[in-house]
């Protein structure tokens, strides 16, 4: 009945057995032989001496189950666990029984360290020409943010350190926590949603993305483009605390400031209150130093003011000043004696000269001034014609004649 079944196509009379089409399935899987795939390790469950785990392509969103027996298992000279980049040669092993389709592994390699690097210094360049490295984007932290946002994983160590020292820090700082897978390939997707998520909240003020370190590979979700431009579109500071110092992750490129630890990102975000108010003290201190001082120096500055002369005996800056005034005074009468003394003899010889010139002084002498009717000073004989009126100034008054004729003719008639 099976040999007839098997070479016969099946019916809905005649159809096949589940165990024949199980046995043609597995018969066609097995003729696919081994191949060597690429891929992440989504699970790594170890039972026993065999492991059973799934293998992702991150890139295509593909996953497969994958087997190890304890035979190849113990040829294996690495050390592997969930999140690892890996290298398998597999060949597809289809369970009858159960009706599942499982790869069985024969051998099993890390993803080359220089595959893997020069995929990263490929994106490395990429972002640096895009700017995203540059110093001039990175963004001051606030000095005492109210509220801060921590991307972490779920009771991880990282987020404890961060807690912990933050609080003892700066006891009154809020948190607002993301839980996030920080290795595998959920990793990158959880951690750039829990930062767009914090970035929304406009009472965030600075997001620190959080993991306690690790080996390379596990950090690589930390190096995902996705979430590298979602840290370097985000309009809040990120603080990168990655915790692995041979290996930089690209975060630690995007990001605002990079934290060598966790603990060390609590420090760098949060500042010490018993720092501050030491801070606060010697600076009071100063300002009291200060103004100590320079009361000092204006009370030394009056003491000095008050002991000069001027101010111990202010009347002896007047007397003196009253001295130098009568001296003056003095000194200007004398003057001003002598310049009256100077001028009235300057008068008196102008006066004696202005008299020697006087008209007077002729007249004093015997001599009078002749003056014609209208006013002017006779001068020649020609000028009084006989019967003219003369006016005669003397020296005690005047008189008034009248001229007979020619000085001659008079003479003759006496």
């Amino acid at each position: 009945m099976s040999e007839q079944a098997d070479a016969a196509a099946p019916t809905p009379e005649s159809p096949w057995p589940v165990g024949t089409l199980s046995q043609k399935i597995r018969g066609y899987i097995d003729r696919l032989g081994s191949v060597w795939v690429e891929g992440e390790l989504a699970q790594w469950n170890v039972r026993g001496a065999n492991v059973y785990g799934k293998l992702k392509d991150l890139e295509q969103d593909a996953t497969v189950s994958i087997s190890l027996w304890s035979s190849v298992r113990s040829r294996l000279t690495e050390e592997f666990a969930q999140g690892d980049r890996v290298v398998a040669l597999v060949k597809p092993d289809y369970w009858v029984k159960g009706g599942t389709l499982t790869m069985q592994v024969h051998d099993l390699r890390h993803v080359g360290l220089g595959d893997l690097l020069e995929r990263l210094e490929r994106l490395r360049r990429k972002l640096q020409e895009e700017g995203l490295f540059d110093p001039e984007r990175k963004r001051p932290l606030p000095f005492l943010p109210g509220v801060v946002g921590l991307v972490t994983g779920r009771d991880s160590d990282a987020e404890k350190d961060v807690l912990r020292n933050a609080q003892l820090r700066w006891p009154g700082v809020r948190f607002r926590v993301r839980y996030a897978a920080v290795q595998g390939d959920r990793a990158a997707t959880e951690v750039a949603a829990g930062i767009r998520e914090l970035d929304a909240d406009p009472e965030v003020e600075v997001i620190i993305v959080a993991r306690g370190g690790g080996d390379f590979q596990n950090l690589l979700p930390f190096s995902d483009e996705e979430l590298l431009r979602t840290a370097a579109a985000a309009r809040t500071p990120i603080v990168s605390a990655i915790g692995h110092e041979a290996d930089r992750p690209l975060l630690d490129e995007v990001a605002d400031l990079r934290a060598s630890t966790p603990t060390d990102a609590a420090k760098r975000v949060v500042p010490d209150v018993a720092d501050e108010l030491a801070r606060v003290q010697q600076a009071r201190a100063r300002i009291g130093l200060r103004v100590t001082g320079l009361v000092a120096q204006e009370i030394d500055r009056l003491g000095q003011l008050r002991s000069r002369p001027v101010l111990a005996e202010p009347g002896t800056l007047v007397e003196r000043r009253a001295e130098e005034v009568v001296r003056w005074v003095e000194r200007g009468s004398t003057l001003v004696d002598h310049q009256l003394e100077r001028a009235g003899a300057r008068v008196a010889e102008l006066a004696s000269g202005l008299r020697a010139l006087s008209p007077q002084r002729t007249l004093d002498r015997g001599y009078a001034i002749a003056q014609l009717p209208d006013g002017r000073a006779l001068r020649s004989a020609a000028d009084a014609p006989a019967g003219t009126t003369l006016l005669l100034t003397l020296a005690d008054g005047g008189l008034s004649t009248s001229v007979e004729g020619p000085a001659e003719t008079i003479a003759g008639r006496g």
